[in-house]
């Protein structure tokens, strides 16, 4: 049985990087399993104010797991260095100029003096909101990464998740197969016990103590609602949205029949089964703790 929604796995990563005149930002987003959506930000100081943006979109999307995110900035070079105003150097050539002319023994300024007059030096503004808008659409493009990478992952554990279930309902059919042998082993031991004992039943009495002993020994409830669980599964695989912590509980509940029987169990077959089958169900639930 396919699943007709995505499995997405909690644990994935991704890394986007742009370069432009004003410099160069870089995304990175890591998610491992979280029970909770646990986002955790570290934003150079020029988009820090995006922060409640980017949450706001980690909510949209994603519903469980602990996500790192990290957004460098790195001005270039040029942006960060000073640029000579060329109309302030100017005016001041031709007032030294003027100077010249009306004091021909002036000393003139050295060039240092010259650049550390008021507006020859100005800073280069970067442009905030084209950076910002820049990293916002980059952490876009890191979160789509991420979520394709949590989908890829998810769909080998969904197919791993399908495979143990075709081996818990291998091991059913083989302890149905054993029911009849389990139910007579039952009675020989009953009777093994009474000879043993010298203990003479009515034939009567005897009747009820070997239904009652088949009784307990019955496991079919067990392995129905095995068989009802693993059904469940593949049908939550195939949901939209999360589901993780569904499948968790649904392997709660096979344990559970897993165990029943186990404890049940009067021949080696059937508890090697059994074994089997908890094995099966602990693979599943280790790979499901990774499910969003």
């Amino acid at each position: 049985m396919k699943h007709t929604f995505p499995v997405h796995s909690m644990t994935a990563f991704s890394r986007t990087e742009q370069a432009a005149p004003w410099g160069t930002l870089q995304v990175e987003l890591r998610s491992v399993n979280q029970r909770y959506l646990e986002p955790h930000f570290r934003l150079h100081e020029s988009v820090r104010d995006l922060e409640p943006t980017l949450r706001e979109a980690l909510r949209t999307r994603l519903a469980r797991g602990k996500v790192e995110c990290s957004l460098r900035f790195e001005p270039a070079e040029t942006a960060q260095a000073p640029a000579v105003n060329q109309a302030r150097l100017a005016a001041l050539a031709d007032a030294l100029s003027a100077v010249q002319a009306q004091v021909p023994n002036a000393v003139a300024p050295t060039t240092l003096e010259l650049l550390n007059q008021p507006g020859v030096m100005e800073s280069q503004h970067l442009d905030q909101e084209a950076i910002k808008a820049a990293a916002k659409a980059l952490f876009d493009q890191a979160l789509n990464e991420l979520l394709d990478a949590r989908a890829r992952e998810g769909e080998k554990l969904a197919e791993m998740i399908h495979a143990r279930l075709k081996g818990v309902r291998e091991q059913v059919v083989v302890v149905r197969r054993l029911l009849p042998e389990i139910l007579e082993r039952q009675r020989a031991q009953l009777l093994e016990r009474l000879d043993v004992a010298k203990t003479e039943l009515d034939p009567q009495r005897l009747e009820a103590e070997l239904v009652l002993v088949a009784q307990k020994a019955d496991v079919d409830e067990e392995l129905d609602r095995l068989e009802a669980h693993a059904i469940e599964v593949e049908h939550q695989l195939g949901q939209k949205g999360p589901k993780g912590r569904r499948l968790d509980f649904l392997m709660q509940e096979l344990n559970r029949e897993a165990n029943t029987l186990s404890s049940k169990s009067v021949v080696a077959d059937t508890t090697r089964c059994a074994v089997e089958l908890k094995v099966l169900i602990e693979q599943m639930r280790e790979q499901i703790q990774n499910i969003e």
